[in-house]
């Protein structure tokens, strides 16, 4: 049976990326929808969009833009490279790119640049990396960068997740635009959980793989959920992404 897997926040952990893939044993028919950040922490950001461009050529991909996505397009672009990004990550992928010649780059250009800012399956599930602040949903948000910087989203799943019922007059309408939302961006290990982890209709698959955390793919029809090892344990003399 055909399934469709989610996958979180990847960071530049190829052979972590590699594990998980290998783990969830994909077949043919699988569709995978990737949740963004691609890029950033570990050192191996061009391995990871290769393949990624390799998995799209073989399976029925769909790959959402991450902040950190956005930020290495504009430096792939026109080699802007803004301090905030840099030390958040952004210099790992500098670093990764040398030696990695025009052609290449261009290619991981065109590959960022066909990436959506978020994904309706048209079975009332969306798919973005972060969120969106318009209670109409994502197709009225007046700040597209919330699609990949919001945190009010999740934030907001947290706090009122068992305590205000759906249908409730007071039941954020945000939540209310689909029955399921599945989210990158925040780290599930900000919250001492390494798998991950699920509020109201919010679906976090961020499983720290940039810090001291992991890469999860999750199946979204019956949640079962495979992980690589913890991403740091690949690449042992690096620190991984500041916070």
């Amino acid at each position: 049976m055909a399934r469709t897997l989610v996958i979180g926040d990847i960071h530049g952990g190829f052979k972590a990326l590699q594990q998980v893939v290998d783990r969830a044993a994909l077949q043919q028919d699988d569709r995978l929808i990737f949740l963004g950040d691609y890029v950033d922490g570990w050192s191996q950001t061009p391995q990871v969009i290769d393949y990624l461009i390799e998995l799209g050529d073989r399976y029925d991909c769909t790959f959402i833009l991450g902040n950190h996505d956005a930020w290495c397009e504009e430096w792939l672009s026109d080699g802007l490279a803004p301090q905030d990004w840099l030390i958040h990550g952004g210099q790992a992928t500098v670093d990764s790119y040398a030696g990695i010649g025009p052609q290449q780059r261009d290619r991981h250009l065109e590959f960022l640049n066909r990436t959506l800012p978020y994904y309706e399956d048209g079975h009332r599930r969306l798919f973005i990396h972060a969120g969106f602040s318009s209670i109409h949903g994502p197709s009225k948000e007046h700040f597209p960068s919330n699609f990949f910087w919001d945190r009010t989203l999740w934030e907001t799943a947290l706090a009122v997740n068992n305590l205000i019922p759906r249908g409730s007059l007071y039941y954020p309408k945000r939540l209310m635009q689909y029955d399921e939302i599945f989210i990158g961006h925040t780290p599930t290990t900000n919250y001492d959980i390494d798998t991950p982890m699920h509020k109201c209709n919010v679906w976090n698959v961020d499983t720290g793989a940039a810090f001291l955390g992991k890469i999860s793919m999750l199946d979204i029809d019956t949640k079962q959920y495979w992980q690589s090892d913890v991403v740091q344990h690949f690449y042992p003399d690096e620190k991984g992404r500041n916070k």
